[in-house]
């Protein structure tokens, strides 16, 4: 009787920790971009490049920022 629910009982307590953990992972790296976007804020530095450093590849917006920005960096190199 012991036997037949071990197995059942661990694979819970697996799944159970794996969603723990995966949602810890979400809820730091949220808690970290909001310090990191503060402190880039209280150095002057743009918060959507912080941002966009903690976005996925899709995310249009910081396509088009990286595109804005990359754009501005050619014309700035040719000044020089």
């Amino acid at each position: 009787m012991k036997e037949d629910l071990t197995f059942p009982i661990c694979i819970t307590l697996m799944v159970l920790a794996l969603i723990g953990s995966v949602s810890y992972y979400h809820i730091s790296d949220r808690k970290l971009m909001a310090q990191n976007i503060d402190s880039a804020i209280a150095k002057g530095i743009d918060p959507l490049s912080v941002r966009c450093s903690y976005a996925s590849e899709r995310d249009v917006i910081c396509v088009a920022f990286a595109a804005s920005a990359q754009s501005h960096n050619v014309a700035a190199q040719v000044k020089k």
